[in-house]
């Protein structure tokens, strides 16, 4: 992407300002009577409207101006809000986002959706195309008769010095001041400074505008909405002998955007003697975000990837000199390094809110297409997640939600039935939990049928008649490849390609799916993920020969393994932590080292979600910036690692699978509790 390119600025920013559009709309369709949802979403397409016309998209900035006429009416309480507005509303947002991203190729639909616009907002309120022009003998007629009614006004105003380089044109403000009312236009030339003095980016130039309108200062609010706290203007009535001297004004009939204002009237320039211009004050505030392309962010969280390697290196060396002056400079560099990261990392972090506002589109449409009334909850939207992995959430979410609308609640009259409210509930959360964030999508639906989910991966071949699974290995069968309960393939779902797609997703992101479910009550789906796929803190331990690195992030505590625990656990892997009982796991058993253990071994408690289990090892080395290199697909099926890293020395650490291990120690303590009970 050309960051240059003007036109795919004004795509970007037409991107984020149709985003609080169609927010605005869902929002407004809550709560029809907020004037502010009104005012911002009527401001959202004013502004799409000018910046499309600016850059030539002529197309763009048409629809919006009738967009906008309607919700005019809706803004001055002509019209009022409801249902068939947002959605003929929210077909219009759509019909823009077209326009925009494709303005070369045909997009059909823009005139029914003016049409079905201009019905709910009270039929033939507005005129349903630009009117045609009239022989100008007939417009000087329909001026004169008309000016008895009107007044007229003088408009002065001086843009901000900067107004230029921020994409304001002064052309189009004047032709929306042309369709208030015929006005006559003079240029003030008094501020343009000697040219020695002259800024070319400045904007210099002032204007007078004489207008004829009956009261035309709300419509000048808005041509001048997003200028007028930072700009000079005034306002003021004519009097009967001022009128005298002016030329005849003309009155405007929807003007073309490219000749506004000759049509109006002609411009008079009246040059008066230039004086120097002010300079631009040195105290104004700087801007307060930059927009930068997210391969720069890339780069720069490698590189500094590559600093914590070689500052790692040296920490190393300084450890094994004598020369003081170079263990203060490793030290230094460690700090720094450490704080670089650590602004690297805030700069990749994104609230999850800006994804979870894609989904209330999503779901208000679901809504009307499968007739199911749903209330959709968010909480955690301030939750920050590496943009990366914000990236990759998005289809995974979507599968996810879709598969809670269709599958999991029930029609209103199922609902009914058992004494459910006939409103549905779909909930989208996010929390930290330790090293963790856990995205959860829930519902009040009917929850799986665990009796169906078998009998169709038996169908399938997934699994056997004689296959024996618990009830939380039958849930997990749903992201099977291929798999679905669906008794019908509909448009949303039953062919089988949506949970799987979740299921290998998740995976890559190196984070675990947990699934809930209670009959009749609803089914609560977690995605489980680490905070970051770059750089952490980890606690470098030792199995035997081997290093290895767990994210400290993971870490809870650590103790020393008792002395002869084997003669009294009777097998059982069991710590007894503060009066609650730990189970542990030997990493030389998991990872099938050979020879004798050392002495006075460690343990490191370790927790992922509401799991916890101790890990045993042979030495706690200590802590260490530990930048994730990812495993190749040959290594992909040992679920023991997340990945490695580069240590000081050059050698190569495996970073462990806290969740995977976590999860290994509670399959342990289930199946010592089964063990019991059979005994």
């Amino acid at each position: 992407m050309n960051i240059s390119d003007p036109t795919e600025t004004f795509r970007q920013e037409a991107r984020e300002l149709l985003d609080q559009l169609e927010a605005g709309l869902l929002d407004l369709e809550q709560d029809p009577a907020n004037n502010d949802l009104i005012n911002s979403t009527f401001r959202a397409l004013h502004t799409i409207k000018g910046s499309g016309a600016m850059f030539g998209f002529t197309a763009v900035a048409e629809f919006v101006h009738e967009f906008e006429t309607a919700f005019d009416r809706v803004r001055k309480g002509q019209s009022q809000v409801d249902t068939a507005l947002i959605g003929v509303a929210l077909d219009a947002k759509d019909h823009i986002h077209l326009l925009i991203e494709t303005p070369d190729a045909p997009v059909d639909g823009g005139v029914r959706i003016l049409a079905e616009l201009r019905a709910i907002v009270d039929g033939d309120a507005f005129p349903t195309a630009p009117a045609e022009a009239v022989p100008a003998k007939a417009l000087s007629t329909a001026a004169k008769g008309g000016a008895t009614a009107s007044k007229r006004w003088r408009l002065t105003f001086h843009l901000p010095a900067d107004a230029l380089i921020y994409g304001t044109n002064p052309l189009l403000l004047l032709e929306e001041l042309a369709q208030i009312g015929p006005v006559v236009v003079t240029a003030l030339t008094d501020r343009i400074p000697n040219l020695d003095l002259l800024e070319p980016e400045n904007a210099y130039i002032g204007w007078q505008v004489d207008l004829t309108a009956d009261d035309p200062a709300a419509a000048i609010d808005d041509v001048f909405l997003f200028l007028r706290d930072t700009m000079e203007l005034s306002l003021e009535p004519l009097h009967e002998e001022e009128e005298a001297t002016l030329p005849e004004p003309e009155p405007l009939v929807a003007p073309e955007p490219s000749v506004a204002i000759a049509a109006a009237a002609p411009v008079a320039v009246a040059p008066k003697r230039a004086k120097p211009a002010d300079k631009p004050s040195d105290d104004k505030p700087a801007a307060t975000s930059l927009r930068v392309p997210a391969e720069r962010l890339d780069e720069l969280m490698d590189r500094v990837g590559e600093l914590v390697i070689a500052q790692a290196r040296l920490t190393q060396i300084a450890a094994s000199s004598a020369d003081i002056n170079l263990k203060t400079i490793a030290e230094e560099l460690e700090r720094l390094s450490s704080g670089l990261r650590d602004t690297t990392m805030g700069i990749r972090m994104v609230p999850i809110g800006t994804l979870f506002s894609r989904f209330r589109r999503l779901v208000h449409d679901l809504s009307g297409e499968l007739g199911k009334p749903i209330e959709f909850i968010t909480t955690g939207e301030d939750t920050e997640l590496d943009k990366t992995m914000i990236e990759r959430l998005a289809d995974p979410l979507v599968h996810l939600i879709r598969n809670a609308v269709d599958h999991g609640l029930e029609s209103a009259e199922k609902r009914a039935a058992p004494g459910k409210s006939p409103l549905g509930t779909v909930r989208l959360s996010a929390v930290y939990s330790g090293a963790e964030v856990a995205i959860s999508v829930s519902d009040d639906g009917a929850g799986l049928d665990v009796a169906r989910i078998r009998a169709r991966a038996e169908e399938n071949g997934i699994i056997t008649p004689e296959t024996k699974l618990t009830e939380q290995e039958l849930h997990h069968l749903i992201f099977a490849p291929g798999f679905s309960t669906a008794k019908e393939v509909t448009a949303l779902s039953g062919r089988g390609v949506g949970m799987d797609v979740v299921k290998r997703t998740i995976d890559g992101l190196r984070g675990t799916i947990d699934l809930v479910s209670r009959p009749g009550q609803g089914s609560t789906l977690t995605l489980r993920l680490p905070l970051t796929l770059a750089i952490i803190d980890g606690m470098l331990v030792r199995v035997g020969n081997g290093r290895y690195t767990i994210p400290l992030a993971a870490v809870e505590e650590c103790v020393e393994l008792p002395g002869g625990i084997e003669a009294y656990a009777k097998g059982r892997n069991f710590l007894d932590i503060r009066g609650s009982l730990v189970p542990y796991l030997r990493l030389r058993e998991v990872f099938g080292l050979k020879g004798a253990a050392d002495e006075h071994q460690k343990v490191v408690i370790v927790s992922s979600g509401e799991g916890r289990v101790g890990l045993v090892v042979d030495q706690i080395i200590g802590n260490n910036q530990t930048v994730i290199k990812q495993l190749s697909k040959l290594h992909s099926a040992i679920k023991s690692f997340s990945g490695a890293t580069i240590l000081g020395d050059g050698s190569v650490a495996l970073i462990l699978d806290t969740a995977h291990l976590v999860a290994s120690g509670q399959s342990y303590v289930e199946n010592n509790l089964a063990m019991g009970r059979a005994a």
